[in-house]
């Protein structure tokens, strides 16, 4: 396309940037935290969601690498075409997987957790996605998580008590005074035995 004075009409940058690689920042320690892996049958599919994930990684600050591609998952079937005496008629199938490992580093969790969400609202069709997050602590979280068990025990005794029923003790009263009425005594054979 030409316009007066130039020789080609020059694309924005936000276009130019999509026919180039993504951009991808580093790592300054390295420790692990999410592990993305992209499964699909279809090759472009697998390639163009791994081309926007890690896009989406590098304008949400996260330190990306990959994607790495992994081994296929092969899977091979072989079924009669007819039933009876044709057993030497067969077809066979074949499915391939083809997977994609996108590895996050240096992560804050709430953004991993943004990312992850993003990625899931704008899944595109036919990429299966499974992550593994890693969220790291300091020293000392025993302590923490020792205070914070006793808490949840007090919150929990009261329901722990009544484990497998849906009634209460209030309930169970009604239902005895309700038996030992006049009205259940006339259509049963016995009057119930006070305990």
């Amino acid at each position: 396309m030409r316009l007066r004075g130039q020789r080609f009409a020059r694309l924005p940058r936000s276009v130019q940037a999509t026919y180039l690689r993504p951009l991808k920042r580093k790592a300054q320690y390295g420790y692990p935290s999410c592990d993305l892996q992209l499964r699909s049958y279809n090759v472009r599919n697998v390639e163009f969601f791994a081309d926007f994930a890690l896009r989406a990684a590098y304008y949400l600050h996260l330190p990306a690498l990959g994607p790495v591609p992994l081994p296929r998952i092969i899977e091979r079937w072989t079924v009669p075409r007819s039933h009876f005496i044709n057993k030497k008629s067969q077809e066979n199938f074949e499915r391939i997987t083809l997977r994609r490992l996108i590895q996050i580093h240096d992560g804050h969790p709430e953004t991993i957790e943004m990312w992850l969400a993003f990625l899931r609202k704008h899944a595109y069709y036919g990429v299966g996605m499974k992550a593994n997050v890693w969220e790291h602590k300091g020293l000392g979280v025993g302590k923490t998580m020792d205070v914070s068990l006793e808490n949840l025990k007090k919150t929990l005794e009261p329901r722990w008590a009544h484990f497998g029923r849906r009634k209460n003790l209030e309930t169970s009263q009604k239902v005895y005074e309700m038996m030992n009425g006049e009205a259940f005594r006339r259509t049963s054979d016995a009057p119930l035995s006070g305990t």
